[in-house]
């Protein structure tokens, strides 16, 4: 986590990061739409928990519900900015 976040400055992600990684820059950035156009197409289950995660951000709950299923994840109840530490976190690991 500490090493995207130390990124966060810059004005776009650096090159080389994970599509999952890279979304979640961008959702930190602000920019919903670019980190969904990121991981709407991908298939592993990282990617899909980012995309549950910018879904609850974006308050579309059953969709969010339905990418928390394809990733294996529980349902986040905790706040967003815990919930990307958490994803973050377990990426960059």
């Amino acid at each position: 986590m500490a090493a995207l976040r130390s990124t966060l400055a810059n004005a776009a992600p650096e090159g080389g990061l994970s599509p999952p990684l890279a979304a979640l820059w961008w959702a930190a950035k602000g920019n919903w739409d670019a980190a969904h156009k990121i991981v709407q197409d991908e298939s592993d289950a990282n990617s899909a928990w980012v995309h549950a995660y910018l879904h609850r951000v974006e308050g579309d709950l059953s969709n969010a519900g339905y990418w928390y299923r394809q990733a294996g994840q529980p349902v986040a109840k905790d706040s967003f900015e815990s919930e990307w530490e958490r994803i973050a976190s377990t990426l960059e690991s």
